[in-house]
């Protein structure tokens, strides 16, 4: 039976620090992500790709501004699918490029992702989106628009939206039969199009899920093996930023709560990628891993533990291959 991987990839993966996101940088990068995918095919694998969305959708968020006197401004769950289809096709031709043609296909999906009403994440919105504005026209944006609106770290003023815990996901059963047609699926890019339940059906709510959580529910969702999160660092570090920082190989999965209960991971740095890992192990899943793209493919195979990145696993499966 082929095992089944979430790969999780960070939008300032597609769109890196420095970098003014033009389509020949974001189509480089994607590239070196595509490679790190076909190596987990080759290997065996089974792969669903979650993608971030972030300096994307902000700045879709600012040509949307921008342009709000001759073009009416959308909502926000609706610039979230935009982009969900703007770089399910970024990545879907890349993988296409790095695999020579060889992929049986590349599906992207619109995904949406069921969220509570009754979140408290509602009552108190701490995602930042869209572009930096002055105090004053902070304030502006807030009274003409409604907007919860913050400083973000000391660089100016955003607006500032509920980020939800994922609940479900609405494309689940096509998400499956694609990955057992054999095709690669992109699915929940951005977190997913956040959507509150409404009768039968279901209608957008502006928020934004992280993709990391969202990976998380998918990959337990799908009974897979692996929940790869794929960031720009080799591995986890503890006591970083200090001169006692150090690499962690492996670590359990009460571990790492221990290690988050000490204050070890920040929610704005790994606190996401730890939770979604412990999350994804207590439902089930044998390996979370965390890395970077060259070193997707070896974290999940025996060998020198120098090639691979942060392995977490529950305690009986420690020292197990997924």
């Amino acid at each position: 039976m082929p095992r089944t991987a979430v790969v999780a990839l960070g939008g300032n993966a597609i769109t890196r620090n420095g970098q003014a996101g033009t389509a020949a940088e974001q189509e480089e990068n994607a590239e070196r992500l595509a490679v790190a995918v076909c190596s987990l095919r080759a290997a065996g694998w089974r792969v669903v790709i979650v993608h971030g969305n972030g300096p994307q959708v902000g700045n879709l968020a600012i040509q949307q501004q921008e342009a709000c006197d001759r073009v009416p401004a959308l909502p926000l769950s609706w610039l979230v699918a935009m982009t969900e289809g703007q770089l399910g096709s970024l990545l879907a031709l890349a993988l296409h490029r790095a695999a020579g043609g060889t992929l049986p296909g590349v599906v992207s999906v619109v995904t949406h992702v069921v969220v509570a009403p009754d979140d408290p994440a509602f009552d108190r919105p701490t995602k930042p989106v869209g572009p930096f504005m002055t105090a004053d026209e902070a304030r502006r944006r807030a009274d003409e628009l409604g907007w919860t609106v913050g400083e973000d770290a000391g660089r100016g003023y955003r607006r500032l939206v509920a980020s939800p815990l994922p609940r479900g996901i609405v494309e689940l059963d096509a998400i499956r039969a694609l990955i057992d047609h054999g095709s690669v699926v992109v699915a929940a890019g951005g977190g997913g199009v956040p959507v509150l339940a409404d009768g039968p059906a279901y209608r957008g709510v502006d928020a934004v899920i992280d993709k990391d959580l969202a990976a998380q529910r998918l990959a337990s969702a799908l009974g897979a093996e692996a929940l790869v999160l794929v960031t720009d660092v080799p591995r986890v570090l503890l006591d970083y930023g200090t001169d006692r920082a150090r690499e962690i190989t492996v670590m359990t999965a009460d571990e790492a709560r221990a290690h988050a209960r000490a204050g070890q991971f920040p929610e704005g740095s790994m606190g996401p990628k730890i939770r979604a890992a412990v999350d994804f192990l207590d439902e089930g899943g044998t390996t979370a891993v965390i890395t970077d793209a060259g070193r997707v493919r070896t974290s999940l195979e025996p060998g020198d533990p120098a090639e691979a990145g942060t392995r977490i696993v529950s305690a009986n499966h420690v020292g197990a291959t997924p």
